[in-house]
Order: structure tokens, then C-alpha cells, then sequence
């Protein structure tokens, strides 16, 4: 038997591409003895974590005051669904110093993604896709313009030396 066999497992297809600073919405399914129910988790994606087993994300929220951080797997079966609310455009892969925030010093710029293509920022070099290509203007030759000489030759101004 092969290690490699073993470790082998599926995405969730209903979990997103997420990367840090996402605002996301995680439901996870509660098991209450017979009962089982879906329970919403909103917040910001602090951390992701690749790995062999198959990695996982941490979501911070504040809830009455008070900083709540959960972890989820990305591949396990409670995991009912993540939906990605807004991409946050920041520069870090963990964002720890969000955890000595408050209030407004702890909201993060929202990044613009064009849907199907990665994230296009105003300063990036990345176009947006057509969906026609625009047609060429004919450009006209134009004359040179050059400055006009003067068809007489200018006296010469040097000091003379006596």
C-alpha cells in the first residue's frame, strides 16, 4: 500500500480559491445529538494553510466586543458551503495585527476582480478582457512639422578681440 494512495482526497467543491484578507461566509454543519443544523460563521480569512492533509483557514470575527477566531479544513465533510463576500487587497500572508485592531483601524481596502481572471488592481498592467476586439482607426501621414530657417545667415556675434 502506498502512502501517497492514502492521503488522496477530494476538494470541496464548494469551497472557493480564498486568500487572506477575504470577508467570508462559512457554513458548517452542527451535529446536536439526532438533530443537525447549519450555523453561519462571517469574517475575515486571517490565515490559510497548505499542506499535505490537505490545509485549512482561519476566520476572525468580533462578536459583542469580543475577537472570535475559528479554524475550518478545507477538505472536511462540515464544511457545508463558503461564500466569498469581498476580496480584501492586502500585502501579507498572515494578518495577525489585525488581532490589535479595532474599529475602523482594522477594516481592510476591498480588491476589484474581474469575474474568471485574477485580481486586476488600478496600478496593476493587467488588462481586462474584451469580449469584441476594437476596431483600428487609419492613421493619416501628417507633415513634419519643423521650425522654420530663415534663408539669410545670421551675423556672427562673437567679441572681438583687439
Amino acid at each position: 500500500m502506498d502512502l501517497a494512495t492514502l492521503t488522496e482526497t477530494e476538494a470541496n467543491p464548494d469551497i472557493p480559491e480564498l486568500s487572506p484578507g477575504d470577508t467570508v461566509k462559512v457554513s458548517t454543519k452542527i451535529v446536536e445529538g439526532e438533530k443537525e443544523r447549519i450555523q453561519v460563521f462571517q469574517g475575515i480569512v486571517i490565515k490559510l494553510r497548505r499542506g499535505a492533509d490537505g490545509g485549512s483557514f482561519t476566520v476572525r470575527r468580533i462578536a459583542h466586543g469580543i475577537g472570535v477566531e475559528r479554524t475550518f479544513p478545507l477538505l472536511s465533510p462540515l464544511v457545508a458551503k463558503v461564500e466569498v463576500i469581498r476580496h480584501g487587497k492586502v500585502r501579507r500572508a498572515r494578518l495577525y495585527y489585525l488581532r490589535g485592531l479595532s474599529g475602523k483601524a482594522a477594516r481592510i481596502k476591498e480588491r476589484r476582480v474581474v469575474k474568471g481572471k485574477q485580481a486586476v488592481n488600478k496600478k496593476s498592467k493587467a488588462e481586462p478582457a474584451a469580449t469584441e476586439p476594437e476596431p483600428e482607426e487609419e492613421l493619416q501621414p501628417q507633415e513634419d512639422i519643423q521650425p522654420q530657417v530663415d534663408s539669410q545667415p545670421q551675423e556672427d556675434i562673437r567679441p572681438q578681440e583687439d
